[in-house]
């Protein structure tokens, strides 16, 4: 690949980080232009993550790997940042659910507070920094730059319960980030390198004791990662967090999660799959484990949720335990259903969130979303003819946005939830016919169960049994993203064929793992006569 296009892989981090500086130097009072120019950087983010998807997406012959060598020093000495398939991939889920969860924010959430629009920025610029980099010590950075960020996100607009949850989600992260140092420091002491092509070519090829020290790091590693990805009981920090934070901000959050998976799928492919040595397959059963623990918290926690907040929380920590499940089920035919469920169910989750503000504007204030009328159920003693009462447009709207919401959350026909389980149903029974196998299958098929209980009483206290309820104002910015996020998830239904044919290629990059190896590692600096 052309060095010039190795060299875009600076841009998705330098973008965010000069427009959140160029942003703090501007007046709050100015918040539409803040909006404008933090508006047109996401847009630049978007256009540029399908640029990178496009050349990524080549021949795989290695050369679809773009690496870029910071500061001119090869790896494994140099930064070093690292463009394939699967990391664009992200990288674009990350820019769509950036613009909408920016575009729902204008009319209410973004003034709220201050440096809303640079603290967005700054996780932009952490999120795209930990996708893209090649060692361990700047992926810690890249977190801490996304988590500081977060932090200040999620106190945005801030109340006592958002406070209280703030504080819980510092201190959380923050023994988390103590663990990811001390797994650092041990896999430097254990393999003398932090950069992760070159680890994958020293693992197989440690001693006894150095090999006890790297899975000893490792451990470490996996408790800051799976306490980002939510997988009980590290995720104990989730329902409340994802409650308690505005809906732009919480949309945001369940990318989050994403991208702890993400570099749990990373790693245990790049370090510990086939090619690993007596590392190979290491922690594939307490991944497989915890991520059915996690499916069935979720699943009993969606069950007893009342409010919407509960029901969006336990639906990301039922993905996070699926993923989590199906990277330790360790199974390549599972790979390409995996990284179809995991886009269809952020951006249906993150639709539910921010639709779930729109719904709340249906009540007036002496309604309770949570009081069930009795009138409701009273049978009709008399029967009169009605012309019928006409449906405005916005409850139209609420109501077959959610209908959609419920359908792919739950994982009924005809819509990209559906085909997500389906594929992971199917992929699991061809693959090994064990009792993991159908625990998997019993649980999976019991969260959809929950979820569609769960959905159909949150929808039927919220569009049936409210007696004052009224048809709320909309506003464009505010449905857009919504419709916007459901489209996407009926373009993957209609497109599913494309959907998998393109995640099986980043499927095999992932189990290519030598590809990358030699890529990373071959890559040259620049010498002084070709500049």
């Amino acid at each position: 690949m052309k060095p010039f296009f190795a060299e875009l892989l600076v841009l998705p981090i330098l973008l965010p980080l000069l427009t959140g500086a160029l942003l703090v130097l501007i007046n709050e009072r100015h918040h539409k232009l803040k909006f404008v120019i933090n508006q047109v950087s996401c847009l630049l983010l978007l256009a540029l993550a399908c640029w990178l998807l496009w050349l990524t997406d080549g021949p795989a012959t290695g050369e679809n790997i773009l690496v870029f060598l910071a500061a001119n020093w090869a790896a494994p000495f140099g930064i070093v940042l690292i463009g394939d398939r699967l990391s664009t991939l992200f990288m674009l889920l990350a820019a769509l659910l950036a613009n909408c969860a920016l575009i729902f924010s204008y009319s209410r959430w973004a003034r709220l507070g201050v440096h809303f629009h640079t603290l967005f920025q700054l996780l932009l610029m952490g999120i795209n920094g930990a996708l893209l980099t090649g060692d361990l010590f700047n992926l810690f950075v890249f977190f801490e730059v996304m988590l500081a960020a977060s932090y200040g996100l999620l106190l945005h607009g801030y109340n006592i319960t958002r406070i209280r949850a703030g504080m819980q989600y510092i201190v959380v992260n923050l023994l988390a980030s103590v663990f990811f140092l001390l797994g650092i420091a041990l896999v430097y002491a254990a393999a003398g390198s932090l950069n992760f092509a070159d680890l994958a070519l020293k693992i197989p090829q440690l001693s006894d004791s150095e090999r006890q020290l790297l899975h000893t790091a490792a451990a470490m590693l996996a408790v800051a990662f799976l306490t980002k990805s939510a997988m009980w009981p590290l995720g104990f920090w989730l329902p409340t967090t994802y409650s308690a934070a505005s809906p732009p901000v919480t949309a945001m959050l369940v990318l989050l999660t994403k991208i702890g998976v993400y570099i749990i799928l990373r790693l245990s492919y790049l370090w510990f799959g086939d090619n690993a040595g007596a590392s190979a397959h290491f922690g594939d059963q307490m991944l497989l484990i915890g991520g059915l623990l996690t499916l069935a918290f979720g699943a009993i926690g969606l069950l007893a949720s009342q409010d919407s907040g509960r029901i969006a929380s336990y639906s990301a920590v039922i993905s996070s335990g699926t993923l989590l499940a199906l990277i330790g089920y360790s199974e390549h035919l599972t790979l390409s259903a995996m990284l179809f469920y995991l886009i269809s169910s952020t951006l249906a989750v993150a639709a539910f969130v921010l639709l779930t503000e729109l719904i709340e504007r249906i009540y007036t204030p002496a309604d309770s979303v949570f009081a069930l009328s009795m009138e409701f159920f009273a049978p009709e003693e008399e029967k009169h003819e009605s012309a019928g009462v006409a449906i405005p447009a916005a409850m139209a709207f609420l109501g077959l946005t959610f209908a959609a919401c419920a359908l792919i959350i739950s994982g009924l026909p005809p819509l990209s939830g559906f085909i997500a389980k389906f594929s992971i149903l199917h992929q699991l029974l061809q693959s090994r016919n064990d009792m993991a196998s159908w625990l998997f299958l019993l649980l999976l098929m019991l969260a959809g169960l929950t979820a569609i209980i769960s959905l159909m009483r949150f929808g039927v206290r919220s569009f049936w049994t409210a007696q004052s309820s009224q048809s709320p104002r909309l506003k464009l910015s505010e449905a857009g993203p919504v419709s916007l996020l459901l489209v996407l998830c009926i373009g993957m239904a209609v497109l599913a064929g494309p959907s998998h044919t393109l995640l099986e290629r980043v499927a095999d990059d992932l189990q290519q793992t030598e590809r990358y190896i030699e890529q990373v590692l071959a890559t040259k600096a620049v010498s002084k006569e070709s500049l």
